[in-house]
C-alpha cells in the first residue's frame, strides 16, 4: 500500500503562491490517480484536485479552479499542487491519497492511508 508525505505548506499573504508536494513510498505509484484534499477548522473535508495516473488529466473543484495546477512526476513518485492567488479561505490542512480511478468529478475509490498533511495558512 502506498504511503504519502506532504510538504510545502506555510504562511503566505493573500495573493501569494505555494507549491505543495506529495511524495509516495511503495510500489506501483504510476498505477494510481492521486487526489488532493483539504480540511479547514469547522469545515468538512473537501476534495480539491485529482490527477490521473499516466496521461495528466486533471480535475479541480470550483473553489480552486483557475488558481491551482496539479502535476506529477512518476519517476520521482511525487505529485505537486501549484497554488496561486491564495485566499484566506484556502487556509487548512492539505493532504493527498491514492485512488483507483480518475473521473471528471474527481478521484474515486481511495486505496491508501492519508499522510500527515501540510498546513497552509493564508493571512495578512
Amino acid at each position: 500500500q502506498l504511503q504519502f508525505v506532504e510538504s510545502g505548506g506555510g504562511l503566505v499573504q493573500p495573493g501569494g503562491s505555494l507549491r505543495l508536494s506529495c511524495a509516495a513510498s511503495g510500489s506501483r505509484f504510476d498505477y494510481y490517480a492521486v487526489g488532493w484534499y483539504r480540511q479547514a477548522p469547522g469545515k468538512e473535508h473537501e476534495g480539491i484536485s485529482c490527477i490521473s495516473n499516466s496521461d495528466g488529466r486533471t480535475y479541480y473543484a470550483d473553489s480552486v479552479k483557475g488558481r491551482v495546477t496539479a502535476s506529477r512526476d512518476n519517476a520521482k513518485n511525487t505529485v505537486y499542487l501549484q497554488m496561486n492567488n491564495l485566499k484566506p479561505e484556502d487556509t487548512g490542512l492539505y493532504y493527498c491519497g491514492a485512488h483507483l480511478y480518475y473521473t471528471d468529478s474527481g478521484c474515486k475509490t481511495g486505496t491508501s492511508s492519508w499522510g500527515p498533511g501540510t498546513q497552509v495558512t493564508v493571512s495578512s
